[in-house]
């Protein structure tokens, strides 16, 4: 995050902490439910993400209500939408913390929107778990190196994800030569692409030529003819469904049949919308979930997500399912609504059962678990592999 955005971050807190005190240590005034914040990108470039994630933690505590609740009492979920913006996130949080009584918050895809939700939540001392920002910096400090204290995620992070996309480039596809395409306004994509071309290059690949473009560009025409005229094997594209789609299905338009690779950012049902099932196929990208996964928990999530929602889930509702049962298991082992005893039993879970597989988090707060290699084939995700850490 930027020197901007954090002075930005820093008045927020100040301000709505020296307005909200009466909020008192994030206790909810109604003894009779425990007030969870349910923090998405209900809106704006990333807002399918942020549905399927909001859509699986509602479920969650449907369920978990239905069977008592927890400590006793019912959970309520604090909707709050963060617009896909990091200023617009910041502001969520903020409110979330200091002003609605939340003893938690999950929720937030978005690497550059999770960096600046962290910071609300280590001024506040509130527990905010993640459910699929990737970038390191989202759980340790990119000056000082030092783990966030209330930050979690439920997902891998991109030096995984990076390597698994590398190794199945050259191990897979058996193509050592790339080029890049970086969202430059992107935490997310620029760090994906970092760690895929280190681990391509260490594993014998060359990266060609990096090119950028930004969130919301229209028109990538002139720098995909840049693309073509290299004439390279295959072409990263670690960004987000909404440029990602047009970035395809211009790249097919000027003649270009080259592999097209990705990150999670691509899985929405807008990539087909977007790009078109003709010009997705030959492309491929690391996940977190695969719904063709025969697991027994996995199918019982999915008939339970399709009776609810009518629709199959995406791996951001599962995710979102995951981190609202884990927030929920961390509360039951604290005993306690107390954040400081939230917090300290996040740092203590380990092999959770999540419908994303086992899941432990380390030392630097981070899920780790296995990847998925998805396919696109006539507009449906075709499952190829599990990669595990």
């Amino acid at each position: 995050m930027n020197k901007k955005s954090l002075i930005l971050v820093a008045f927020v807190v100040v301000a709505l902490l020296t307005g909200s005190l009466l909020a008192g240590c994030g206790k909810s005034a109604d003894t009779n439910s425990i007030k969870i914040g349910l923090l998405n990108e209900m809106t704006g470039g990333n807002a399918t993400f942020g549905t399927s994630s909001a859509n699986g933690a509602k479920m969650a505590f449907k369920e978990i209500n239905a069977k008592g609740g927890v400590l006793g009492k019912q959970i309520l979920a604090v909707i709050a939408d963060n617009k896909s913006e990091p200023s617009e996130a910041a502001n969520a949080m903020t409110k979330l913390a200091t002003q609605d009584g939340v003893v938690a918050v999950t929720g937030v895809f978005a690497s550059s929107n999770a960096i600046a939700v962290s910071s609300v939540a280590e001024a506040t001392k509130t527990p905010f778990l993640a459910v699929g920002a990737t970038n390191p910096k989202v759980t340790v400090d990119e000056k000082t190196k030092k783990v966030k204290d209330y930050t979690f995620r439920v997902c891998f992070i991109d030096p995984f994800q990076g390597t698994v996309g590398a190794n199945f480039v050259l191990n897979t596809l058996k193509m050592k030569k790339a080029i890049m395409l970086v969202d430059n306004s992107s935490d997310y994509s620029k760090g994906l692409a970092a760690f895929f071309k280190e681990a391509f290059v260490k594993g014998g690949g060359s990266i060609l030529k990096e090119e950028a473009y930004l969130q919301k560009d229209q028109d990538f025409k002139a720098v995909l003819t840049k693309v073509k005229a290299l004439n390279a094997e295959v072409i990263y594209v670690p960004g987000y469904y909404e440029e990602v789609g047009k970035i395809v299905k211009q790249a097919r338009e000027l003649g270009i049949t080259a592999p097209i690779i990705g990150g999670d950012g691509w899985d929405s049902p807008k990539l087909v919308e977007l790009g078109g099932a003709p010009a997705l196929n030959n492309t491929f990208f690391t996940n977190h979930y695969s719904v063709d996964d025969n697991s027994p928990a996995s199918k019982t999530f999915v008939d339970a997500y399709k009776k609810e929602y009518g629709q199959a889930p995406d791996a951001l509702a599962v995710l979102g399912y995951d981190a609202a049962k884990l927030l929920i298991d961390a509360i039951q082992r604290a005993n306690s609504l107390d954040k400081s005893k939230i917090q300290a039993a996040l740092v203590a879970t380990k092999d959770y059962p999540a419908i994303t597989g086992s899941t432990t988090l380390n030392a630097s707060h981070d899920a780790v678990k296995s990847a998925v290699i998805i396919e696109m084939k006539d507009g449906k995700q075709i499952f190829k592999a599990t990669v595990k850490p």
